[in-house]
């Protein structure tokens, strides 16, 4: 503040004051009251400012640790290109193998693979001889004997995969003999080098093999057993739909009987309404019947039947059903998938057909002919067989037909037998 004289004191207050109203308009104008906020917000963006740069430090070394990790997975790709080229010159190629999605097999499949690389990669799959001379040359002998290895490991690791791809559920036998083949043929061709594909590798790609046939014969039962399933299934619920046809029908007998027996006792008459009282009682044990049928899933017929025009004397088909009608499941077996009707050696009701049915099935399980779906029920046994089996578990049998009739059959033999000349 400016010194002020004696005089003109009034003068100066009045200047001090229009000064400070200057400074504080000054001030106002430019948010100078403010400047502790300022400070503080200052203050605020440095921190924010600080963890940026952490952050940016820190996103430094998260690059720099991703370019080294990207860089070593460069590396390893490249060495495993450069591995798989290296194979692939032998003939080995990563190809899509049948058990690759089995659950079960997938890994040993996996380390079979292995393994065959492995054998590869260490000079084990050929062998030949070592002490071969070409032109006189040692060293142009070892080139040839490493060339020719290389070229009929590249024929034989082809057939090899040509044999998985193409094997199925029950061929092995045929694709192992293709295989063994290309073996005799290697050894043949390369005898002038003692060439040969060692028994070590040829058995690493026999059980390859073996793995692709495996899965498939697993996925062929499975497929099979679904059949089966869903065959059981509509078979079962034909028998429910024809017992819940045969309840329907008896209870409308029954309700048609109790009206007449209620208009019968109406009149009086005693001897037609016994009549009817009889008749009910046989409505209700009917009703009764098929109810207990219904309830008990093991109550139903067992059947014993051949088809001498279509498989021979000595195969028999053993199986149950719980149809009202047996005969109508016996003759939808002979249906236009076979060329002769099934001849019916025994068919008898039991309150434990499936009981019955599996102990015949276990006593002839080694002769059964579909040993894969096992809801074939083909056996290689004859019908004289199954009635001792039948008598063994005493299973009471009031009928029973050695002799099958095999009318179609012997007519259609009849007519096919060569015409004999008698001359004229």
């Amino acid at each position: 503040m400016p010194k002020v004289g004696l005089f003109g004191g009034k003068r100066a207050a009045l200047a001090y004051a229009a000064e400070n109203g200057r400074l504080q308009s000054l001030i106002d104008k430019h948010g100078l009251a403010e400047v502790e906020e300022l400070d503080a917000l200052k203050e605020t963006y440095k921190k924010q400012l600080d963890e940026l740069k952490a952050q940016m430090d820190a996103s430094r070394e998260a690059v720099a640790r991703s370019a080294g990790e990207l860089a070593a997975a460069v590396q390893r790709d490249v060495l495993s290109a450069r591995a798989a080229v290296e194979l692939q010159s032998y003939g080995l190629f990563d190809y899509e193998h049948p058990a690759e999605s089995s659950t079960l097999l997938g890994s040993q499949l996996d380390a079979l693979r292995s393994e065959i690389k492995q054998t590869i990669r260490g000079k084990r799959a050929t062998q030949a001889s070592s002490n071969f001379t070409f032109n006189g040359s040692t060293a142009k002998g070892k080139k040839f004997v490493s060339d020719m290895s290389n070229l009929l490991l590249r024929a034989y690791n082809a057939e090899a995969e040509n044999c998985v791809k193409s094997v199925k559920a029950g061929n092995l036998p045929t694709a192992t003999k293709r295989l063994n083949t290309v073996v005799e043929q290697i050894a043949r061709q390369g005898t002038m080098i003692d060439l040969r594909i060692t028994p070590h590798f040829h058995q690493l790609r026999m059980k390859e093999l073996a793995l692709a046939a495996e899965h498939l014969q697993a996925r062929q039962r499975e497929k099979e057993l679904e059949r089966a399933h869903r065959e059981e299934l509509r078979e079962q619920r034909k028998a429910e739909q024809e017992l819940a046809r045969q309840k329907e029908k008896l209870e409308k007998e029954r309700s048609h009987y109790v009206a007449t027996l209620a208009a019968l006792e109406a009149n009086g008459d005693v001897e037609g309404a016994q009549r009817i009282r009889d008749r009910l009682a046989d409505v209700d044990r009917a009703i009764e019947d098929v109810d207990y049928r219904a309830a008990n899933i093991r109550a139903g017929y067992v059947y014993v039947i051949s088809n001498v025009g279509s498989f021979g004397g000595d195969v028999v088909k053993i199986g149950m059903t719980r149809r009202l009608e047996p005969m109508d499941r016996v003759n939808e077996l002979g249906d236009a998938s076979v060329p002769f009707r099934f001849d019916v050696h025994a068919l008898f009701f039991a309150d434990d057909a499936l009981g019955i049915e599996a102990k015949l099935h276990k006593k002839f399980d080694e002769h059964r002919i579909n040993k894969v779906n096992l809801r074939r029920e083909y056996f290689k046994v004859t019908p004289d067989a199954v009635l001792e089996a039948l008598k063994a578990e005493s299973v009471e049998v009031l009928e029973y037909v050695l002799e099958p009739e095999a009318l179609e059959f012997k007519v259609s033999a009849a007519k096919s037998a060569p015409k004999i000349s008698t001359g004229g």
